[in-house]
């Protein structure tokens, strides 16, 4: 059962033990707000008082109590009450994401510390690392289509499912012995490149929906920059710059492969405190 406000959705089980944090709250804030929600009270200096007051209310929670207190609560003292009276929302979205950073940056480092040791490892090496970027950049969806979409089951799913089975594609494809030909370099970054460009759909559909929520233009802000991110980096390493310019210059340091790996480190962090603004997004709101 949830109790709605202006602000956070509140759960009666998180109302109830509301008055665990009793002892902790800066009273001399609130007790003034909170005597107004209950103008039968009697106007008591004391705030330790007033604490005693509440916690004997606390202990056997009416629903007329509760529903007062949710409705009269400003939103600044919400915001001092929700990290206990919040129910915080699945976090298996951003863990999905940060499973699928690892597990990209492992493989590409260990395809780099073994590719050497013989032709046979260096193709299953090569391949794990295809699949590491594959799982990056699909796991990169789901924090935000979830908590974009959560309260819309039909679009989450939709939206979930095809990013799933593009990614699932798109490493059986790297599988195949014919897309580790040179001449398929640019195929490749074209593919992931792909993968990519594809969230625009769901960024542009959650601005619709949400187009007067500042956290959908803030996170809509991370995305556009986590894809320039990736997007520059996709293309620098199809493009094999700047070592095509000055072949041997870039031999040790500064080559293509390099800049690719750093403006993936630096999407995926970007991401990740995109995902941080969905939490709290939908940890005070809810659907």
């Amino acid at each position: 059962m949830r109790l709605s406000m202006s602000g956070p959705v509140v759960h009666l089980d998180s109302l109830q033990r509301f008055r665990d944090m009793l002892p902790v709250a800066d009273w001399h804030k609130i007790q003034e707000q909170l005597l107004s929600c209950f103008p039968s009270m009697p106007n008591i200096p004391d705030p330790h008082r007033l604490m005693d007051v509440l916690k004997i209310k606390m202990s056997w929670p009416s629903m007329d109590f509760l529903t007062s207190l949710s409705a009269c609560l400003k939103d600044d003292v919400v915001n001092k009450l929700a990290p206990i009276t919040v129910q915080a929302i699945t976090r298996w979205p951003i863990f999905t994401f940060l499973g699928g950073a690892m597990f990209c940056l492992l493989a590409s480092s260990t395809c780099h510390l073994l590719c050497c040791h013989s032709e046979r490892l260096s193709y299953i090496m090569l391949r794990l690392d295809y699949a590491g970027i594959a799982a990056l950049i699909s796991t990169s969806f789901y924090p935000p289509i979830y908590y974009s979409f959560m309260c819309y089951p039909f679009l989450c799913n939709l939206y979930l499912g095809f990013i799933t089975v593009l990614g699932i594609a798109t490493i059986v494809i790297s599988l195949l012995p014919v897309f580790e030909k040179p001449k398929f370099r640019s195929f490749r970054a074209s593919l992931f490149f792909g993968m990519g460009i594809s969230g625009v759909a769901p960024v542009l559909h959650k601005l619709i929906l949400f187009r007067d929520k500042p956290e959908a233009v803030q996170t809509t802000g991370y995305e556009i920059l986590m894809g320039l991110f990736y997007g520059f980096g996709a293309l620098i390493y199809a493009m094999r710059v700047p070592e095509r310019w000055k072949p041997g210059k870039f031999d040790i340091a500064g080559h293509s492969h390099q800049l690719f790996h750093v403006l993936v480190v630096a999407g995926a962090y970007t991401h990740y405190l995109d995902g941080l603004v969905y939490l709290r997004w939908r940890d005070l709101e809810g659907c």
